[in-house]
This record gives structure tokens, C-alpha cells and sequence, in this order.
């Protein structure tokens, strides 16, 4: 019996991040209602609290969307955490998705702050959103460059503020497929709780190696792949959703499978690409 890779598909928040792709809030509730008969586990609607469009697409898709977990992102802060849960109200379904950077790049340069401030972020960020939504998934953007000692540290903190989900972004496309799996085979030995929780692949195509550094996430141990149809996203793009259900399934031996009704990737694709 294959195990389980949830499929998160965020082709709609980060996928349009892509230049020149914009998509408004008929065209996204239409390729939102594709994606739920795809066969997604979670659909990550948008950044509610980037613009008022963002915020109606969210609470649209949460309406209409019928099989899969609806998502909303929002950064480690009260407000955005408010306004995310406040689009989701209507998902039969909801998830909050929040974080912060992790990697002493990121603590450095972009939050001018010190790692004990960014785990007491991260913990309040979790502890905050678990006041709206019972499954809460915290990413620790940049992990791919965050040395795993610390990482381990944050992710075993979030989890005890409620954390149902752990993303480990590789945000730079930075790592290799060995490092990216050593990085989630060492949190699966080294956390406490970590059984409790999925750990989920975040990878970016920057050096091309997004596709790669996910199957070796869920080999070493990761139960979801974030993606998006067509490998679309900001700047060389995301994993692509097709590639890993279909590395999945055309290789029996790694026991792994998915939701995905493969029938409906063509036709999804063309979709995603004439919108």
C-alpha cells in the first residue's frame, strides 16, 4: 500500500508571481474549481492582505470549493493573521499558512533581529492563527539556507503552538537534492512531535532542481509537495505539480502516491496556460 503525498497546489498565489501573469478573481475561482476536481489536497487561494482583489478571490474560492483544504498566506504578524481568517470564514475547509525567514541571511538582513526574536515570531504567529483555524502550516522561508540545528529548533517550538503543518522552503532554489533530503531526514530524527505533523516540500526552480529536491523531500520522509501546474512562480518558477505526481506513479518502488486524477492534468495545463 503506497503512502500518501499530499498535493498542495499553490498555483494561484505564488504560480502569479510569475511576470506579466495576472489573474482576476473570475479567472482564479474558475481554474480554483479545476484544481478541486484535479484532485488537490490543499489550494492555496492567495496573500489576502496584498490587495482588496487578493481578499475577494480567497473568499470566493473558499465558497466554491468543495473537496480540498483552502488556504490563505499571511507573514508572522497579527494583522495579516486577522485578515486571512476573516477570507477563509466560509471554507468548508480552512487553513492559515504563515511564517517567517529562518536563515541567518534572512534574520540578518531582512528582519535586523536575532534568532531567540524570530522563534518567539514564529511561536506567536502559530498561537495567534490557531485563535481562528484549527489547521495551521508555518514555513520557515529560506530553510533551504537555515543550518538544520536551528531549524530543528523553530520547527519543534511551532509545533507546540499548534503547528499542523511544517513547510521547508527551499526559497532560492539554493540546495541539491542530497542536501535538501539530509535536511528533512535530520528534523524527522532530531524534532520532538515531528509525527505529529506533515512535513512539506517547498522547493524553487532557480538552478532547476525544484522537482528533484522534492521527490528527495518525501523520500527522506516529507508527506506534501507545494507546486504548481506547470512549474509556473516567481522568478524560474515552483516544482511542478505534473512532474512529481507523475515521477510518483511512474515509479511503484518508492511506495508513494496521490490524490491527483492524472486523466485531468492536460487539460488543467492548457487551462493555466490560456488564462
Amino acid at each position: 500500500m503506497s503512502d500518501i503525498v499530499k498535493i498542495f497546489d499553490t498555483t494561484l498565489r505564488d504560480g502569479e508571481q510569475v511576470p506579466g501573469c495576472k489573474l482576476d478573481t473570475k479567472d482564479k475561482l474558475k481554474l480554483a474549481i479545476q484544481l478541486d476536481n484535479l484532485g488537490v489536497d490543499v489550494l492555496e487561494a492567495g496573500f489576502p492582505i496584498s490587495s482588496p482583489g487578493d481578499f475577494e478571490s480567497v473568499v470566493k474560492i473558499s465558497k466554491n470549493v468543495k473537496n480540498a483544504s483552502v488556504c490563505a498566506l499571511s507573514r508572522a504578524n497579527e494583522k495579516d493573521i486577522e485578515v486571512a481568517a476573516e477570507s477563509l470564514k466560509h471554507a468548508i475547509k480552512p487553513r492559515i499558512h504563515t511564517g517567517i525567514g529562518t536563515s541567518d541571511i534572512h534574520i540578518k538582513y531582512k528582519f535586523n533581529s536575532n534568532k531567540d526574536s524570530i522563534i518567539e515570531l514564529a511561536k506567536q504567529s502559530v498561537s495567534y492563527a490557531k485563535r481562528f483555524v484549527e489547521d495551521v502550516e508555518f514555513y520557515a522561508e529560506d530553510a533551504g539556507r537555515t543550518e538544520n540545528e536551528f531549524l530543528a529548533k523553530v520547527c519543534e517550538e511551532v509545533i507546540k503552538s499548534g503547528a499542523t503543518v511544517l513547510n521547508i522552503p527551499d526559497t532560492t532554489g539554493y540546495c541539491l537534492p542530497s542536501e535538501y533530503g539530509e535536511k528533512i531526514k535530520f528534523l524527522k530524527e532530531n524534532v520532538k512531535g515531528i509525527n505529529n505533523v506533515t512535513i512539506s516540500c517547498h522547493c524553487h526552480n532557480d538552478l532547476g532542481l525544484a522537482t528533484a529536491n522534492s521527490i528527495s523531500g518525501v523520500i527522506n520522509g516529507a508527506r506534501q509537495i507545494e507546486c504548481t501546474i506547470n512549474g509556473i512562480g516567481e522568478r524560474a518558477g515552483n516544482t511542478s505539480l505534473e512532474e512529481v505526481v507523475m515521477i510518483m506513479r511512474q515509479h511503484p518502488d518508492l511506495n508513494l502516491d496521490t490524490n491527483i486524477n492524472s486523466k485531468l492534468l492536460y487539460s488543467t495545463s492548457q487551462k493555466v496556460s490560456e488564462l
